[in-house]
């Protein structure tokens, strides 16, 4: 239980990182005393981030302070009916001091009964952009394409497929260029239950190019990923969140931390030493390559050209519209891309 509680003076940043190494993507605040002040997701933390305050401060202040609990002796239909009422992996048990004295996670409720939380469905398609070369995966894309590399017994496209499916969505299309025919070979030859459409770059379009020529089979919404990222996130938060805001294009946004294992250097212009930090640390919120687009930001996109994501939000903030961003934990995103992040996700998710 120990690895699920966080100490009340600590700060937001040290106890996310604490969350970020649960299974369950939730902690419990306690006082000095042990007495539960409240708990802290992934969606605590992105509303901190989103309400632009700094992570510095003490956890007690970004935390839910009416957290989902129960009394010893509890009733265990009450806790089952909270955690399906709620989507809550885990509730702590307190006693009368209000300490906890015991957490209860969904596989120990349910077991084999309810396989997992249903997540919302979701009504919009969405675009996988297949079209590159791989090239950071070579030798293995000599050979295969990157959207077809395995991972465990799936190829990495499917595997991103997997997780909208969980939100039953069930329309896909795919921009094709490299080696195109063996990936349409691939999906023509294995049994889905979804639709899958392939659209051909005449040349490559870079990453927004090509969506200017799905531009008359989208609806008003879409959802765009790249086909190297996997990405575990609640996909209807993001939406929600996409349309509550009135962005044009939505950003999902990974929270990377980063430590100097150096002292740093400050110099003036005349190169005289100012001051040497000790291993500083920095935190940034990376662009993961999975968005939200208003079909409208598609007019934007120049035909035939090479125009990248960004070229397009640039676009859209120089027209006065607005690209917002939608935080996520360092450990929810996994960049396949490249030779060691593949390596690590496949550690993770090949037994999936």
């Amino acid at each position: 239980m120990e690895d699920f509680i966080v100490a009340a003076n600590l700060s937001a940043l040290e106890a996310m990182k604490k969350l970020n190494a649960t299974s369950e993507k939730s902690v419990f605040v306690t006082s000095q005393k042990g007495k539960l002040i409240g708990s802290l997701t992934d969606g605590d933390i992105r509303r901190w981030i989103l309400a632009g305050k700094s992570l510095d401060t003490e956890v007690t202040e970004v935390c839910n302070k009416v957290p989902h609990l129960v009394k010893e002796g509890y009733d265990i239909q009450y806790v089952k009916s909270l955690m399906i009422e709620h989507k809550i992996t885990c509730i702590p048990v307190v006693n009368d001091a209000k300490q906890p004295v015991k957490l209860l996670f969904w596989t120990d409720i349910f077991g084999a009964e309810v396989e997992s939380i249903k997540k919302d469905k979701l009504d919009l398609p969405v675009v996988i952009m297949a079209g590159g070369f791989g090239t950071r995966l070579k030798p293995f894309t000599t050979i295969l394409p990157k959207p077809l590399i395995p991972i465990g017994n799936k190829s990495i496209v499917e595997k991103i497929i997997d997780k909208f499916r969980a939100h039953d969505i069930k329309d896909y299309f795919m921009t094709l260029n490299h080696k195109s025919k063996i990936i349409r070979s691939y999906f023509n030859d294995i049994e889905k239950d979804y639709n899958i459409q392939f659209v051909d770059e005449p040349k490559p379009l870079g990453t927004a190019g090509s969506l200017k020529l799905l531009q008359d089979y989208l609806p008003d919404r879409f959802i765009v990923s790249n086909c190297d990222i996997i990405i575990n996130a609640d996909y209807a938060e993001l939406v929600r969140l996409h349309e509550e805001s009135n962005n044009q294009v939505t950003l999902v946004s990974s929270m990377m931390h980063y430590k100097i294992p150096y002292g740093i250097c400050e110099i003036d212009k005349g190169g005289e030493l100012l001051e040497i930090r000790e291993k500083p640390e920095y935190n940034f919120l990376i662009s993961t390559g999975m968005y939200v687009l208003n079909k409208s930001v598609l007019d934007l996109i120049p035909d035939g050209e090479f125009f990248h994501i960004t070229h397009l939000m640039e676009s859209v903030k120089t027209k006065g519209g607005k690209v917002g961003v939608y935080p996520i934990s360092e450990n929810s995103w996994f960049d396949t891309g490249q030779w060691e992040e593949y390596n690590k996700t496949l550690k993770i998710l090949s037994g999936e």
